[in-house]
């Protein structure tokens, strides 16, 4: 049983997986920060106060914190953006450069009276049966 659990524990999906979320975790503080000591303030300039965590309104004694999910999505954002471009995108273009099957050919047409798809060797439609 106890070998059982290390081969898990040891196969790669799992340790890369251990990494990934630990670098997310370092750098959704890294962007946590950013937006509370950077993009907050600038944003907060017009108003009057210094960071949006402070806002929040008050309706029969509950205090309603708006401020922190304006941080939050904030945040959001930042870190969806920096996925995006930094990953998602380079990813892709390799992808497509490392792309080693052929386009495949389409083996139908649209028949043009009916719209339905038919063989492209075909003469006629197997649908509405005119000549194609």
């Amino acid at each position: 049983m106890l070998k059982d659990f290390k081969a898990f524990i040891l196969r790669g999906n799992v340790v890369d997986l251990a990494i990934g979320v630990a670098i997310g975790a370092a750098f959704a503080g890294v962007i946590s920060a950013f937006t509370t000591g950077m993009i907050t303030p600038l944003l907060a300039i017009p108003g009057n106060s210094a960071s949006f965590a402070e806002n929040s309104f008050t309706i029969s004694g509950s205090e309603f914190l708006y401020g922190a999910v304006i941080d939050a999505l904030i945040q959001f954002l930042i870190v969806a953006a920096v996925l995006f471009f930094f990953v998602v995108v380079p990813v892709n273009k390799l992808m497509q450069k490392r792309k080693t099957e052929p386009d495949v050919e389409s083996t139908t047409k649209e028949c043009a009276q009916c719209l339905s798809s038919i063989p492209v060797g075909a003469s006629r439609c197997a649908f509405c049966t005119s000549e194609v």
